[in-house]
């Protein structure tokens, strides 16, 4: 089964979560690469002024205000991205949330809410997604992260429902790949973005989160996303960051839950005060913010070279093997401790 995907400028583009951080910027990127647009998300006011912007620009852009954590609002997103434009080619489940606390201080009920935000949005996405490309092809791109592969603590909730998203888009590729359906499956694994996640995250810290370096651009994750929708990519990280905690926590587990506890728990509450209220956080109301950056203060990496040798598979093995090498000369310097 050969899959063929359309040049952006030719393609209608469903994206959810689209007015904060990683879709908002995928959203202005391609709006200036000429895709057609169906941007969804829960802040009208918000997505009013992106689509305003986008069509300002000289783009193409409707809104459709849903909670994809529903259902039905879900179909509703599909339905408008026909009536405005006949078709969809590649459908983004970018919307999710975060949630910040130890497990066994944060409520199964705010557990449970962002497993329908985080990983049933994605679920009724490309359900939706298949009805409309199962005849014509096309790309459905799901955003997992960096701790779909390797969970962290203070997140643990978090981390879980990525996992999920891991584990449904692996099943789903190979159940339209075993039917010869022309349908691109891809999973993007962000590492840590500078995005207002940890300002919309519900929080059970003592003070606002902040992401532990390194720390890359959201406009890193929106080209991915966008490479992924005109050239079929399997999995790929955003950011090689991710990539190396991923591999040592596959390496060496017992080191990298050492790593974690010396450095994620301590390094994650920034000591300022929440800037919101635990029941104003975006998992339980609409954030309403245009902004794609977050409160990172440190350097945030513009580009990650190997993500970019990663979509260029004659660079890919090269800088695999320089990750080996990286990971082996890690682990085994005299001074470090051996962990099983």
């Amino acid at each position: 089964m050969k899959i063929v995907l359309k040049a952006l400028q030719d393609q209608v583009v469903v994206l959810t979560g689209a007015t904060s951080g990683i879709g908002l910027a995928t959203a202005r990127m391609a709006g200036i690469k000429g895709a057609r647009l169906v941007l969804a998300a829960r802040s009208g006011d918000a997505l009013n002024k992106l689509v305003k912007e986008i069509i300002d620009g000289g783009g193409s852009a409707v809104s459709v205000i849903a909670d994809v954590s529903k259902e039905e609002e879900t179909e509703s997103i599909a339905a408008t991205a026909m009536e405005a434009y006949g078709c969809i080619d590649t459908w983004i489940n970018n919307a999710g949330t975060g949630l910040y606390g130890r497990v066994e201080a944060v409520p199964v009920e705010d557990m449970r809410k962002l497993f329908e935000v985080n990983f049933w949005s994605v679920v009724y996405g490309s359900r939706e997604a298949i009805k409309h490309l199962r005849a014509s092809g096309g790309a459905i791109i799901n955003l997992g992260s960096e701790v779909s592969e390797r969970a962290v603590p203070l997140q643990g909730i978090y981390s879980a429902s990525k996992h999920a998203i891991k584990g449904f888009t692996e099943a789903l590729r190979m159940e339209l790949e075993e039917e010869g359906v022309p349908i691109s499956v891809t999973l993007v694994k962000p590492a840590q973005i500078n995005t207002p996640f940890t300002i919309n995250a519900k929080n059970f810290l003592s003070s606002e989160p902040v992401h532990v370096p390194k720390v890359y651009a959201a406009e890193v994750v929106a080209s991915t996303i966008l490479r992924a929708a005109v050239k079929p990519v399997r999995d790929i990280y955003a950011g090689g960051g991710g990539r190396v905690v991923a591999a040592l926590g596959h390496f060496a587990p017992g080191l990298s839950d050492i790593f974690m506890e010396k450095m994620v728990i301590p390094g994650t509450p920034s000591g300022r005060p929440p800037r919101r209220e635990p029941n104003k956080s975006g998992l339980d109301v609409p954030t309403e913010s245009l902004s794609v950056e977050g409160n990172y203060p440190g350097r945030v990496a513009r580009t990650s070279l190997y993500t970019q040798a990663m979509l260029h598979p004659g660079a890919a093995s090269l800088v695999a093997a320089g990750v080996g090498i990286a990971l082996f000369r890690l682990l085994r310097r005299p001074s470090a401790p051996r962990f099983t």
